[in-house]
């Protein structure tokens, strides 16, 4: 790509300009996913890097001293992000076995409690007043996105549109919308993420 272009690019960016957004995905988006699609080899995978990417790079781009060409500095954006998905694969995996260990060996001993019996009789946590403040904390998280991932989390999960009807609204392509949608859903996730695994949480004890 042209410097010149790269430049208008970065100052729109910097200036938060939802065009330059739209050009940043048209331009480098599938380049950034076949960059990552050779890392992560299969595309769900690679979808995601591509959009965790977009974003840094959208993020970020105020950090961008412009030492090397923008393309350059995408795409080390993209080989880092990809490099730690596969680090959190394996990560993951191997907490998945070692979780399995420990229930086969629970299981050899006897210790496992009937799903719905209490760790220890102590009352559950007030899920009505916990709802409640994950709604709350929900129309929080959705406020701060930025508004690439904000429109679609809007139009599909608080307005009910279709994948169609929200494309449309948004002028963007389905697959755009959906991938959009999923980036935006994977953040509003990571953020409420501590209010979520609250409601299995028990209250400690009066006077603890």
């Amino acid at each position: 790509m042209d410097r010149t272009q790269d430049r208008q690019l970065i100052t729109g960016l910097q200036a938060g300009e939802q065009a330059a957004v739209r050009q940043l995905v048209e331009r480098y988006g599938p380049r950034i996913h076949q960059l990552a699609l050779r890392h992560m080899r299969n595309h769900e995978d690679a979808e995601e890097v591509t959009q965790d990417v977009l974003f840094k790079v959208y993020r970020k781009v105020d950090a961008f001293r412009g030492d090397a060409a923008l393309s350059s500095w995408i795409y080390r954006i993209t080989f880092n992000t990809a490099m730690s998905r596969l680090r959190q694969h394996r990560a993951a995996r191997a907490a998945e076995h070692e979780r399995d260990r420990a229930a086969a060996a629970r299981d050899a001993a006897g210790e496992r409690r009937r799903p719905s019996e209490p760790a220890d009789g102590r009352p559950l946590p007030d899920e009505d007043l916990l709802h409640a403040e994950l709604r709350r904390a929900a129309i929080a998280a959705v406020r701060e996105l930025p508004e690439i991932y904000r429109e679609p989390v809007i139009l599909r999960d608080f307005e009910g549109l279709t994948t169609e009807e929200a494309s449309s609204r948004l002028r963007v392509k389905d697959q755009t919308l959906k991938s959009r949608l999923h980036r935006g859903r994977l953040m509003l996730r990571e953020r409420l993420a501590s209010f979520a695994s609250g409601l299995a949480l028990e209250p400690q004890a009066a006077g603890c």
